[in-house]
């Protein structure tokens, strides 16, 4: 048995890497993701453009200017002299908001009475919006604390209003503010969010391909009629036609893994070891889905499709972009039929949480089940049309 596995795994190799087509499957999509998921694809914003309309022009209302631009997170842009002038900038999208200080503004600090600020944000992009609000109301809220702690009253307080569509609310901002401490991602960066869930993604896409490929492939040309006339078994046919595309998505995820520790610094807390060991239980579930679409797929066309049917629901529904607790409540049961999100969350517990096996384990168990039977029913289904 073991000699003619191992010919068939030298098999698959040389075929697969002879073809151009195969050879661009293997090794183009997770460097392309890497990159751009890396690079590219980022929800941070770094320098705010905003306009700073100054109705008050005293030496308190320039020190809050210079508080913005000291920050590091806000570049100013222009500085509007009225209100049709402030509408401008905003509808056409020169800044992302228009911060505008009140008449009287100094003059309140000094006798300790709430003032106001006010930040017209645009509201078209909510994650931006939502984003450079936050970071303003830290801003104001630093300098509101700095301005209260040299004055002798208690009671004061500086109002912030923050508009925008969809974006309307105020807060008052004192010394007795809360601060907050963030965890496992201290700098909020979304490349350490988005890179290790390439991982997730590259492993079920280039597996599930990949197998399916190889196998409609060799209907394709007629070759898989002379296998089966021959002493090989199915399961070792299924074996050598699996294993290959299995040792490859492990190698893609240990380039990715490099480039993502090497490159893009992404935190790697937890043991690499378990992170492999959930891997080979995802591999289950795309190795197994990629057997099924070779049984209902006649041409490599047809599994390239088919293909699609599998990987864009699971993408769309695993986490990877979108927060699941951000969807519907039904959206959301859906999503436990989902072996990608099981994984998903494995990936980004090892590497930001540094989380172990008494947490992860239910999860771990989710896709056992899952690989176990998607794996068993395609096998099963497999060995039926070889027969």
């Amino acid at each position: 048995m073991w000699e003619r596995l191992q010919v068939i795994l030298r098999k698959e190799f040389i075929q697969a890497l002879r073809e151009p087509r195969m050879r661009v499957l293997l090794f183009l999509p997770p460097l392309m993701q890497l990159l751009i998921f890396g690079y590219a694809v980022t929800l941070d914003v770094d320098h705010a453009r905003i306009a700073w309309m100054d109705m008050d022009r005293t030496p308190e209302s320039r020190a809050l200017r210079a508080r913005f631009e000291g920050s590091g997170r806000f570049d100013v842009i222009a500085a509007p002299e009225s209100e049709e002038q402030a509408q401008s900038v905003l509808d056409r999208g020169q800044a992302h908001a228009v911060v505008r200080v009140l008449p009287g503004f100094a003059r309140d600090l000094a006798r300790g009475r709430a003032t106001e600020v006010q930040v017209l944000l645009d509201g078209t992009n909510s994650n931006t919006a939502s984003l450079v609000s936050a970071y303003a109301s830290g801003v104001i809220a630093g300098f509101a604390n700095d301005v209260m702690a040299g004055q002798t009253k208690n009671d004061q307080t500086i109002k912030v209003e923050i508009r925008g569509p969809g974006l309307a609310r105020s807060a008052m901002l004192t010394p007795a503010a809360a601060g907050s401490r963030v965890w496992f991602n201290p700098d909020l960066r979304s490349r350490n969010y988005f890179v290790p869930g390439v991982i997730a993604n590259i492993l079920f896409m280039v597996t599930l391909m990949l197998t399916a490929q190889a196998i409609i492939r060799e209907k394709e040309i007629g070759t898989l009629e002379q296998l089966m006339v021959t002493p090989i078994r199915p399961i070792e046919l299924m074996l050598g036609k699996t294993l290959p595309f299995a040792l490859v998505g492990l190698m893609n995820m240990l380039i990715i893994t490099a480039g993502a520790l090497l490159i893009f610094h992404i935190p790697f807390r937890g043991n690499f070891f378990l992170l492999l060991f959930c891997a080979l239980l995802f591999l289950m579930t795309s190795l197994g889905a990629g057997l099924f679409l070779s049984t209902v797929s006649q041409t490599q066309q047809q599994a390239n499709m088919g293909s699609f049917f599998f990987t864009t629901p699971a993408f769309m529904l695993s986490g990877f972009m979108f927060p699941i607790r951000n969807m519907p409540v039904a959206v959301q049961y859906l999503s436990y039929l989902n072996p990608l999100r099981y994984f998903m969350e494995i990936v980004r517990g090892v590497f930001l949480k540094g989380v172990g096996v008494e947490v992860l384990w239910p999860r771990m168990l989710c896709l056992l089940v899952y690989g176990v039977t998607v794996l068993g029913l395609s096998a099963a289904r497999f060995h039926k049309t070889l027969d």
